[in-house]
């Protein structure tokens, strides 16, 4: 474990060389009377170390060194007495020497060696006298006090401090502890932040523990830590809690994942901390390749929330959770579509759900989402699905519950319902009817279009949702397999009806006056409205037919796709096709007096003309009425 910090600073009590700047300190010397500080001068130590030479020579003798061993060396009587005439030759000049006045140093030196042992003398006379005035008091009592002694006592106090001194010592003192005064200092103040940022981080731990409580979220005891004692007797009281954001009947593996715990020593904006959380959010793409060969994709949109609090945290986590959740089931139920094909990668789906539709369903981090610009309404169906895909997965977590608890009624348990209701094939379903819609529309339409150019009067109303919204929404709640329908009612000329039924993901019903019949494909579809069509417009001649000539007293009626129409002496034909997007071609034959034997053919076609058809099919009339008259 490291060591703390504190710990790890030295007070430093030697005497300072620099400045606070890193300048050198000058060593003061003495302080005049007029206040001038005369500092120490510096000196060459070369210099320095020759006068000392000098000086342990001239001053102790050019012996010294044989002396300071503890050995003389041995001289001859001879010597002794050339010695003996040496010093006395000498002597004059070392009385000369003697004389002459003492330096600075020389006294400083003198004063240095002189100085202790006065002190030392001052002390033992001073213990002599001491002891000889107790001596006496006890000898003789009865001695007159006022008798004089030849011995007084003699008070002596310590000499005031030289001022240059005294300034040193000064100087020497703030110096060594300022230092140190101001590592201390440090220490203590940051000791007090310490203490302080640990009285604010423990007031936000409980305060956004009683936010998370207020909002209902689910809180369980945290593990024991590593290491705690777990036997008989042991304190086994959890001394935190872990919170759980994930849904109830949601699977084990993502329970453990959706795990927080309130932060105590990490640095959190918003005070949690997520142990498994990976960030990543569910994007729907849908793809649509129009008639042009234009690919037109739309996503869902997807908002940044700013996680600057415990809640709006909890909230976009449990968010993330339920996305990884549905695209597990996404994963899980994707091969195994009866009515659309799959590919299916880690963290991606594309599904080939209807006819030049493109379903995608992407798990992407939550930086790797660019905002894109695309068509409202494809944006709005992207969005539909992706809060779909919510309230089905709510819808299975309400099943397994039910399975869980057995609330389940006994009569209502069939081999379908026992298993969990599908949470893709409801999506495929609707994107499959939609599609499905607009393509039966698009034939209504070409129909519609056709009619009006020949002249006839129709109408269409098309409701590809039958349901109100209560309804839809009861859908996503319900485990009885119902589905979206709709209808769609075509008027031609204000008289005659075809009604359409259609169920999702792509049944078709019609309903006609002679039958109901099931509809399975386009073109089965484009059969049925030709033929439905052609009779409707054969009825509508005929009773024009009779309208025109009804005093000739002819008989007018249908015959296997032709509306025949017969007065003495003159016969009519009418016969209606269809060519290409319902274009509707008409043929007339008549026979009678003024035509050749093989009769007389006239046709009529609604791209070649811009006259109407029953007007066209009137001027047939009349003009057959009067050439056979």
């Amino acid at each position: 474990m490291d060591e703390l910090s504190f710990k790890e600073i030295r007070l430093s009590l030697e005497r300072p060389y620099k400045d606070d700047n890193g300048d050198r300190i000058p060593i003061l010397f003495d302080i005049t009377p007029e206040g001038r500080q005369i500092y120490e001068k510096k000196e060459n130590p070369t210099k320095a170390l020759g006068d000392n030479l000098r000086r342990i020579f001239v001053e102790r003798g050019v012996d010294f060194f044989d002396r300071t061993k503890g050995h003389e060396p041995e001289q001859s009587p001879l010597t002794h007495d050339v010695n003996t005439s040496d010093t006395a030759t000498e002597r004059p000049e070392q009385d000369s020497a003697s004389t002459r006045t003492m330096n600075v140093e020389e006294l400083l030196k003198m004063r240095a060696e002189i100085v202790p042992q006065l002190f030392t003398s001052l002390g033992e006379i001073t213990l002599a006298r001491d002891l000889l005035a107790s001596l006496l008091n006890s000898s003789s009592q009865s001695q007159p006090e006022n008798l004089a002694t030849d011995l007084s006592a003699i008070v002596v106090t310590k000499p005031p401090p030289i001022v240059s001194v005294q300034a040193f010592n000064a100087q020497l003192t703030i110096g060594s502890k300022d230092e140190a005064l101001r590592k201390a200092a440090n220490v203590f103040k940051s000791a007090a932040g310490s203490m302080d940022r640990g009285r604010i981080k423990g007031e936000k731990y409980w305060v956004d523990a009683l936010k998370v409580r207020r909002a209902n979220w689910g809180l369980n005891p945290a593990p024991l830590p590593f290491g705690s004692a777990t036997g008989k007797g042991a304190d086994k009281t959890s001394k935190d809690f872990l919170i759980s954001y994930s849904l109830e009947e949601s699977p084990a593996v993502f329970r453990r994942q959706a795990v927080a715990r309130m932060a105590s020593d990490e640095v959190s904006t918003h005070g949690l901390v997520f142990l498994h959380r990976q960030y990543t959010r569910l994007r729907v793409s849908v793809s649509i390749v129009g008639v042009d060969g234009i690919c037109i994709t739309s996503q869902n949109t997807l908002t940044r929330v700013d996680e600057n609090g415990p809640e709006v945290a909890l909230k976009g986590a449990q968010q993330e959770i339920v996305e990884q959740e549905i695209f597990s089931l996404l994963v899980q139920e994707a091969g195994n579509l009866p009515t659309a094909s799959a590919r299916v990668s880690e963290r991606l789906i594309v599904i080939d759900a209807a006819h030049a539709t493109e379903l995608k369903f992407e798990l992407l981090e939550d930086e790797m989402l660019p905002p894109k610009l695309s068509d409202e309404l494809c944006r709005e169906k992207c969005n539909l699905i992706y809060f779909a895909l919510h309230a089905l997965l709510l819808r299975r977590h309400g099943f397994l519950q039910a399975q869980r608890l057995g609330t389940m009624s006994v009569g209502g348990v069939t081999k379908d319902n026992l298993y969990p209701p599908p949470v893709l094939q409801p999506i495929i379903d609707i994107l499959q009817y939609q599609v499905f819609c607009e393509r039966i529309k698009v034939e209504i339409d070409k129909m519609i279009s056709a009619l009006s150019v020949a002249g006839i009067q129709s109408s269409l109303r098309f409701n590809p949702v039958g349901e109100i919204g209560r309804q839809l929404v009861q859908l996503f709640d319900n485990n009885d397999g119902q589905v979206i329908g709709g209808e769609a009612v075509l008027r031609i000329d204000d008289r005659h009806t075809i009604r359409l039924t259609f169920l999702s993901p792509s049944s078709l019903t019609a309903h006609l006056p002679q039958a109901t019949l099931t509809i399975s494909s386009i073109p089965q579809l484009y059969q049925l409205l030709a033929d439905e069509v052609e009779r409707c417009l054969l009825y509508r001649i005929c009773e024009q037919g009779r309208e025109t000539h009804g005093y000739v007293g002819g008989t007018w009626f249908v015959d296997s796709s032709r509306c025949v129409g017969r007065w003495e002496g003159c016969v009519l034909n009418f016969h209606i096709s269809f060519g290409k997007d319902f274009t509707i071609d008409c043929s007339a034959f008549q026979l009678h007096k003024k035509t050749p034997k093989q009769g007389q053919l006239d046709r009529y076609s609604s791209n070649s003309t811009t006259r109407s058809l029953f007007s066209w099919i009137q001027h047939i009339i009349t003009t057959a009425a009067v050439k056979n008259v």
